[in-house]
């Protein structure tokens, strides 16, 4: 058996990946609402973001957290092709799952079974990103936390997706994101605490790239895209600012032009 340590810069990359998984999740269900007060190709627009916004957040997350992640005896790398694999599944499979509560006719439904997929593609990033490891013997699995870890990431998927859709008070999304940002480092350190390794003599050199060669950069730029596209939106007013912003202006209009038709103000 090898000796793991999960905290090996201290609470540098808990706190990190915290942080990541709650501008994830915030940037998510703002999208998400914003959806639902739109249509058509807007609502296709925003359901987007949104799924591009949790998975790679959740996905940011796992990898920031990976960084406290070592074996002793054993450098860690990681098989470029899974690891990307991991990402594309993030986005693909969460984003099935705000498409559910997007365009699904029966809310509470639409909330069990977007999360369900959700969750299930939260578990599905977490285990591939952990199969990409690339260590000097073999990882096995609990398979009781594993499912612990499993039921966490559905809850946690289902309550974010009621949140989105239910809650309207800026400062209660804001709690609700936090809150999602816990489930989700939790899901993933439960997931950890599943993990077993047994050490075999290094007889070749390992395969995949070191973490500060591919997985890194990856994570600065889906941080930034996070940060960037949350300012953005933050930004962007929404339907009911939009309609406001209208009718003040036709009140604007016939203030100056009484008696004739907004829109169509003298020549």
């Amino acid at each position: 058996m090898g000796t793991m340590h999960h905290f090996s810069f201290g609470w540098l990359t808990p706190t990190l990946s915290y942080l990541m998984a709650c501008v994830g999740a915030a940037l998510g269900l703002r999208c998400t609402l914003r959806a639902l007060s739109a249509t058509g190709a807007s609502r296709r627009n925003w359901l987007l973001t949104a799924a591009a916004a949790i998975g790679s957040g959740i996905w940011t997350m796992h990898f920031v957290a990976m960084f406290g992640f070592t074996v002793d005896g054993s450098e860690l790398r990681y098989n470029v092709a899974l690891t990307f694999l991991s990402l594309v599944v993030a986005v693909l499979v969460t984003g099935l799952g705000v498409f559910v509560v997007g365009h699904g006719r029966h809310r509470g439904r639409s909330i069990l079974l977007g999360g369900l997929t959700t969750g299930l593609g939260v578990a599905a990033m977490h285990y591939l990103g952990m199969a990409a490891v690339r260590i000097h013997g073999g990882i096995d699995y609990d398979p009781g936390t594993v499912g612990l870890s499993v039921l966490i990431a559905v809850g946690a998927a289902t309550v974010a997706l009621w949140a989105a859709v239910t809650i309207r008070n800026a400062v209660a999304a804001g709690g609700a994101s936090l809150v999602m940002g816990v489930a989700v480092t939790c899901m993933h350190y439960t997931g950890m605490a599943a993990v077993h390794v047994h050490m075999e003599p290094a007889r070749t050199a390992l395969g995949g790239a070191a973490p500060m060669e591919f997985v890194f950069p990856l994570a600065v730029g889906l941080g930034s895209f996070l940060f960037l596209t949350s300012a953005f939106v933050a930004l962007s007013p929404t339907v009911q600012e939009r309609a406001a912003y209208a009718e003040a202006t036709e009140l604007t209009i016939e203030d100056f032009h009484p008696g004739e038709p907004a829109g169509h103000p003298a020549g």
